[in-house]
């Protein structure tokens, strides 16, 4: 018997047998431990930072990216290796861990004798555009856990970073947007302690 097999039939399981070897990456927003030991004294409080809101446009498993001022692309072959506000959460402990020299406690018990700030952040937007920047602005909160007067202080960031060609210069670029916003924290944060009236210094 002689079969024969078109032209477009080959092109076709060519496409698909491409679509199917394409790789997956994987992207973190945790940057790799590579900071120096904070010179500054250790606060004397520990932090509980709480869940992170995320927006719903970007709150997903793949990357989101801005193409131009209007549409988005959602990029299945390059993903976050967690949720998204698990990965902002984690990112934003682990900065505000090291410039505040202290530990966050989220999910533990207290420990006697100190304070318990708790931190709260609200993403407005996380806007990435390939080859060009970040824009990262969120609103945050900080209070004592058993502060019976419930004071705090909330603020508001706003910051910009920008990112060279490939989608791991843009993480790259939104990993040092959390660095930025996890400085502006620690610093209102101490003042913030101190006194209890400072005021929110202004974003970037």
């Amino acid at each position: 018997m002689n079969f024969s097999v078109r032209p477009g039939m080959i092109a076709l399981l060519l496409m698909l047998d491409a679509c199917a070897s394409a790789p997956v990456h994987y992207y973190t927003l945790v940057s790799p431990a590579t900071e120096a030991p904070s010179t500054q004294q250790a606060a004397p409080f520990v932090i509980d930072v709480l869940p992170v809101g995320i927006p719903a446009q970007v709150d997903q498993e793949q990357l989101v990216v801005r193409q131009g001022d209007s549409s988005i692309a959602v990029l299945d072959d390059e993903r976050w290796v967690a949720p998204l506000g698990d990965e902002v959460r984690v990112a934003l402990s682990a900065g505000l861990v090291h410039r505040l020299g202290i530990q966050d406690v989220a999910g533990l018990a207290r420990p006697a004798g100190k304070p318990v700030l708790r931190i709260k952040l609200q993403v407005r937007r996380l806007d990435a555009w390939p080859g060009r920047g970040v824009q990262l602005e969120a609103d945050w909160s900080v209070r004592f856990a058993d502060d019976a007067k419930d004071l705090h202080l909330t603020c508001h960031s706003e910051l910009h970073e920008a990112a060279p060609a490939g989608y791991a210069g843009l993480v790259h670029a939104q990993q040092r947007a959390i660095a930025a916003l996890a400085d502006q924290i620690a610093g209102d944060a101490r003042k913030w302690a101190q006194s209890r009236n400072s005021n929110c210094a202004p974003y970037a």
